[in-house]
């Protein structure tokens, strides 16, 4: 039996993966145990995870792996330094700190968390991300593409995968990258790079692309066949630790919007720009790879494939027979791609394809706790609970709290890989009630209120709510809301900056999950994968004839998704959810003992 362990970190979103003969075994980020989010550091819980997911000892593994080449992109580094001396002495600095300091223990690490290591390898950063979308997709033979930041040197790759052999066949260099001009406009209109993209992807519908030609004509040359390159006069992150300029900046009007200030018309716009232009180019790139490999079957990964939107784009207009993206598309599916490339092209396991779907367990990867665990841990704690061993009466009883108008906290079974919550570590509520957005971003999520909440659908009743074909398991595909449930909305309500008129104008009749511009971003559960809670959404669809849900992920703005059943009763407690799903027992928030943490943490996670 091979077992192959592979491992993403020292930038962000560190996570493990164990493999054994090319078959998953167990897969999650460090950021859910440590509770630091996005924790770039050596993922050792992570790694105890898998190995006892799996009951074996480190002796066991056949080999750990690495996800990406050090000395590439110390190579990369260096050039890139000597490109734009005198100046970036200060970033070349901060990357060798990281290229010779952290990345230069990993032996060390390893060997602190296994013992003796085992046969220690490395892979490429974009054929890492190229093996998490193949091998597990349904396809016998795919075409591949990944776009990122930056891998080593490459930012985009174009491949062909066939059985268990894959290659890369083309790439597009750094400096040169559709993901860093992505984040130098997520950086630009004031959020986080590397976690703040999905803040900007979720504002541009508010906005109309007013800059996108300005965009193309001085930011991004595209060529044709998708490939394209930057003008990095533009750009900060060649010279300075920031993303853009002086330039950028006056290139735009002004400095960037500071965290704390009010999103305005021109973010808005500046948004709607960027996402357009990126559309456009990951379609064109699409029609390139699939002209190229002659196959009418898709792969995605890398960060730039969790853009929903885009992908939503790429399945109704590029033609194709199949799209398959992975869901822990950015740098912790890293980690799952390494240990599959080993698995199968170097220790020669079979590929078995699921050509019903993939092989990713519904990406429930994660640490799991049995039922009479959490009533351990609650009648320790004397926390008040109801348990229901009945699945069933369980699930009508969640219902029937969501239909009267109850935040839930869900939490069941195992948890899943990447960023999004399926039905596992949860937050749900009535997609029928127009004031349910606002509510769960503003109490219970503590975050912008212009975010978009996801629908979870039954599978096979999508088409009656959704203009998708096919499923849509992972939330990674962004698609219209029905003509037929649209409500006419009035967009020039707001002519200023003032978004909160468009916002709160109910949409369609599942209005908590239709954004501005009439899009979801659409998951379709089914009973194979996702039993628990395909059977909440059944006894929900029995109560009110509606088979929808609102579906967030169980955490707070600044913080992981909760991984254990204490880390989703701090959750629940300290917001505003009214009740706590504990695998078979329900807790009430007003039968809980008052939470001594409330004023303080609320202070430093509201917003302003």
């Amino acid at each position: 039996m091979g077992y192959v362990l592979g491992i993403s970190a020292y930038y962000h979103d560190a996570a493990a993966a164990l493999v054994r003969d090319g078959v998953i075994v167990a897969a999650a980020q460090e950021e859910r145990f440590s509770r630091k989010k996005h924790d770039p550091r050596f993922p050792r819980q992570a790694i105890n995870y898998c190995l006892g997911e799996a009951f074996i000892d480190p002796s066991e593994l056949e080999g750990v792996v690495f996800y990406d080449n050090p000395l590439l992109t110390l190579d990369r580094v260096m050039k890139n330094a000597l490109s734009v001396a005198p100046a970036g002495r200060d970033q070349f600095v901060a990357a060798c700190r990281g290229m010779l300091g952290a990345k230069a223990r990993l032996r060390d690490d390893i060997d602190s968390v296994l013992g003796e290591t085992p046969r220690l390898l490395g892979t490429h950063h974009h054929m890492a991300h190229a093996a998490s979308c193949f091998y597990p997709s349904p396809f016998d033979e795919a075409a591949i593409l990944t776009i990122d930041g930056v891998g080593e040197w490459a930012t985009c790759t174009l491949g062909f995968g066939r059985g268990s052999h894959m290659e890369l066949l083309k790439e597009i260099r750094y400096p040169h990258s559709l993901g860093l001009l992505y984040s130098a406009f997520t950086y630009y209109c004031g959020f986080k790079v590397n976690s703040g993209e999905y803040k900007l992807m979720g504002l541009a519908p508010y906005g109309e692309p007013k800059y996108a030609d300005l965009i193309r004509d001085l930011l991004i040359d595209v060529k044709d066949d998708g490939s394209f390159r930057l003008d990095t006069n533009y750009f900060g992150y060649l010279d300075t630790g920031l993303m853009i300029n002086e330039r950028f900046e006056t290139l735009f009007g002004g400095s960037a919007r500071r965290p704390d200030t009010m999103i305005t018309r021109k973010e808005m716009d500046l948004a709607a720009s960027i996402q357009q232009v990126t559309e456009d180019v990951v379609l064109k790139l699409v029609a390139y790879a699939t002209a190229l490999t002659g196959t009418k079957n898709l792969v995605m990964a890398g960060g730039v494939a969790l853009n929903c939107v885009a992908n939503g784009r790429v399945l109704r207009e590029s033609g194709l027979d199949g799209l398959f993206v992975q869901p822990a598309a950015g740098d912790a599916g890293g980690a799952l791609g390494a240990a599959l490339l080993v698995s199968h092209q170097m220790l020669g396991a079979p590929r078995m394809v699921n050509r019903d779907g993939d092989s990713l367990m519904g990406s429930y990867l994660g640490p799991r706790f049995a039922p009479h665990e959490v009533t351990s841990i609650l009648d320790r704690q004397d926390w008040p609970h109801h348990q229901i061993a009945d699945p069933d009466e369980l699930a009508r009883a969640v219902a029937g709290a969501i239909a009267d108008g109850k935040v839930v906290g869900y939490f069941t079974g195992r948890m899943e890989f990447g960023p999004r919550s399926l039905g596992a570590r949860s937050i749900l509520g009535d997609p029928r009630n127009p004031e349910m957005q606002s509510t769960m971003n503003l109490k219970v999520k503590f975050r912008e209120s212009f975010r978009p909440f996801a629908p979870a659908v039954i599978a096979d009743r999508a088409a009656d709510y959704f203009e998708i074909e096919g499923e849509s398991p992972y939330m990674l595909l962004v698609a219209p809301v029905k003509t037929e449930r649209q409500l006419p909305m009035d967009r020039a309500v707001s002519d200023g900056d003032d978004m909160m008129p468009i916002l709160h104008q109910q949409r369609s009749d599942i209005p908590a999950v239709t954004h501005v511009d009439y899009s979801a971003r659409v998951q379709t559960v089914d009973q194979e994968r996702s039993p628990d809670f395909f059977r909440i959404l059944s006894a929900f669809d029995q109560l009110t004839g509606c088979p929808v849900l609102v579906n967030t992920s169980f955490n707070v703005r600044g913080e992981p998704i909760v991984c254990t059943p204490q880390d989703a009763y701090r959750c629940f407690m300290r917001t505003g959810m009214d009740l706590l799903v504990l695998e078979d027992c329900l807790l009430w928030k007003s039968e809980q003992p008052e939470w001594p943490e409330n004023d303080d943490w609320r202070n430093e996670h509201e917003l302003d």
